[in-house]
């Protein structure tokens, strides 16, 4: 699987002018992700039958790209015979995919992944980071409390704040005040 390991990996998936947080699922040798309908990703998937996974160890860019839409110059081409993709420019590493989708349901859809290209720009090794880690958790759980503003998910959202503000360095809270911030609008 090359750069992906077994589970879900969270990466920030780009499109043509489109980056969002994804989970790619990576099981019994197979990869694919679920987008919702209505979202630019799976839109951009249908016209275009591409996305990048774009690894990054920046918070902030997972907290933007949950809520909102990151500026051009952002992103770089890359070309690979006659497919044209979309990456962040300061992604440490990124993996190309043609995509398929395999199957829909009323709010979702099942895309597969099939690697056409990817690339490691830094090599740098990083140390688990529980402050990370719980952006990532509370940016999923902001994303979901904007839509019903269920109060369990503000407790868990509360819960991993508590978690960044204890363990991460300065852009992860960075990151989790940006995020308060959009949650709160």
């Amino acid at each position: 699987m090359g750069l992906l390991g077994e589970g879900i990996n969270e990466i920030i998936a780009t499109t043509r002018n489109n980056a969002a947080p994804i989970g790619i699922i990576v099981k019994d040798g197979s990869l694919r992700m679920v987008l919702f309908h209505g979202t630019h990703t799976l839109e951009n998937i249908r016209r275009d039958g591409w996305v990048v996974a774009n690894i990054t160890r920046d918070p902030v860019i997972y907290v933007k790209t949950a809520f909102d839409d990151l500026p051009e110059d952002f992103f770089c081409n890359e070309t690979y015979g006659d497919l044209e993709v979309q990456r962040l420019k300061d992604a440490s590493a990124w993996i190309a995919f043609k995509t398929e989708i395999e199957r829909e349901s009323g709010e979702a859809a099942i895309v597969r992944l099939v690697p056409v290209a990817e690339e490691i720009i830094d090599n740098s090794i990083y140390p688990v980071n529980r402050g990370f880690n719980s952006v990532i958790e509370a940016t999923v759980h902001g994303t979901r409390y904007v839509m019903n503003r269920d109060p369990w998910l503000k407790q868990l959202i509360d819960h991993h704040a508590s978690l960044v503000r204890k363990c991460g360095g300065s852009r992860e809270r960075e990151a989790l005040e940006l995020l308060l911030g959009y949650i709160m609008e």
